[in-house]
């Protein structure tokens, strides 16, 4: 285990730092290009001030592009930072397991070239104070976090990707849970966690992948992580850009995308144009509260997924799976889950648009209950350094809401008590720390619709307050 932590730990220190020192040279390159462009305005108009500052030059779409193209690496366009149709989205391979955003969609994190290897390295980390109302709401300090490392290199006719994804919330995360009114999900000291959102995994991922190139629009992609992210679901909320600036858990997680960190997975998959067919093996179990340890299980569960990008702003997707026993609580129970999704991003001047339209379908296969959740999500950058943003949700909650954190009954059956909605508005301001990282001050509120069932346990009108700094690693203008 100590070799497993060693070795990942470099992986992800190793591009953080030479990215570091490579996008210091950027910036460098990019002061004289300024210096330049001021000149020669001033020479064409010397009575009139320099038209644009460093910061918005910086800024400027294209900017990054003359900044990072390179990403074009080893003469291979399929490896490119800024991908143009959707091969090149997916062997970007920016988020997690092998889901996909719109190609338009910027990516912050550091990235350089070591001999014919293409290193990146990106994270994001929030350090949070949050507070709820209602007689079942907390109030806590503590840090929600991930921190990716990726190398890429030519291999044959395909791009090989080694990728591992860590998380320090088994730390920064204390009794094993932070408040969430009305989440459900999972365990903490032997109990259900209600009103709670559990820590990630310390090992997120830890993943090899290939992509065969067929012809100039074709691929074939494998996929083996013995912890990592199946074909099933939209993109995970960590890494959706419409979730970039939220720094707690949608409510339909468990519907949506909590397959997110699934033991022994092995995925292929199809691409031809604008559409892309995969499927996977993995073990259903949902981790257990060892969050710093990597599990075995034999594979077990099921799913595919169909995804449609038909413009470099646009993606969907639709998924379906079978997983065996996900949940600790209910051993006997076997699932079935369909999700859909609909992602729209937009580059703006001096800023980006991503917005998100996710539902999520979980079915007992023991007793044929449903759940269902749905949520519309949205973060805008403009101004350079000003995020605000939106998340609204409804998800159907079950009766072991009203146990909160007891043990089950014997026999308890679980069935659906009413649908929550909950609505977030937030807003963050980056300011400068250190080069190469952006850090930001952010707030944001949440409030809740309530059903009658559960009005008598929480009251009428819950509502939470997250107060946070955030800080994440860019280059250009992706911030």
């Amino acid at each position: 285990m100590r070799d497993w932590i060693a070795l990942m730990m470099l992986l992800l220190a190793f591009p953080m730092l030479a990215g570091a020192q490579q996008t210091e040279k950027k910036d460098n390159m990019q002061e004289m290009m300024t210096e330049s462009s001021t000149r020669s305005q001033e020479s064409k108009n010397p009575n009139g001030p320099a038209q644009k500052s460093q910061d918005e030059m910086q800024s400027m779409p294209g900017m990054a592009d003359m900044q990072m193209q390179g990403m074009n690496m080893g003469g291979n366009d399929l490896m490119t930072m800024h991908p143009e149709t959707f091969p090149q989205e997916i062997v970007r391979h920016s988020g997690s397991g092998t889901s996909a955003e719109p190609d338009s969609t910027p990516v912050p994190m550091l990235m350089t070239t070591k001999g014919k290897w293409s290193l990146m390295f990106h994270a994001n980390a929030f350090l949070i104070e949050e507070q709820q109302s209602s007689p079942r709401g907390g109030d806590k300090f503590f840090s929600t976090n991930w921190f990716m490392g990726m190398a890429q290199h030519t291999l044959g006719p395909g791009v090989f990707t080694a990728r591992a994804m860590l998380s320090l919330e088994p730390a920064t995360i204390t009794g094993r849970q932070y408040p969430l009114l009305f989440q459900l999900g999972e365990t903490a000291f032997g109990k259900p966690i209600a009103d709670g959102q559990h820590p990630h995994n310390f090992f997120m991922e830890i993943a090899a992948l290939y992509d065969w190139r067929l012809g100039k629009n074709a691929l074939l992609s494998f996929y083996a992580a013995p912890i990592g992210d199946p074909a099933i679901g939209p993109i995970a909320y960590p890494h959706r850009a419409s979730a970039s600036e939220n720094p707690l858990a949608t409510l339909g997680h468990h519907q949506e995308d909590s397959t997110h960190i699934a033991e022994d997975v092995l995925t292929a998959g199809v691409t031809y144009r604008i559409a892309r067919i995969e499927a996977s093996g993995f073990h259903g179990r949902e981790p257990n509260e060892n969050r710093w340890n990597i599990s075995k299980g034999k594979i077990d569960s099921w799913s595919t997924r169909l995804t449609i990008q038909p413009g470099e702003n646009w993606s969907g997707q639709f998924s379906y799976g079978r997983i065996t026993s996900p949940e600790a609580l209910f051993p006997n129970e076997n699932q079935e889950r369909m999700t859909a999704s609909a992602m729209y991003n937009r580059p703006l001047r001096n800023g980006n648009w991503a917005s998100s339209l996710i539902w999520g379908r979980t079915k007992s296969l023991q007793d044929n209950s449903i759940f269902n959740s749905y949520v519309l999500e949205s973060t805008a950058r403009f101004a350079t350094r000003n995020h605000v943003w939106t998340r609204v949700e409804n998800a159907e909650r079950s009766n072991e809401l009203l146990l909160g954190e007891n043990p089950l009954p014997p026999n308890f059956k679980e069935m659906p008590i009413g649908r929550v909605q909950g609505y977030t508005v937030g807003y963050d301001r980056d300011f400068d720390i250190m080069p190469h990282f952006s850090s930001a001050l952010g707030v944001q509120v949440t409030v809740y619709g309530v059903p009658e069932g559960l009005k008598v346990v929480y009251g009428s009108h819950p509502a939470g307050v997250a107060a946070f700094v955030r800080i994440r690693p860019f280059s250009g203008q992706e911030k």
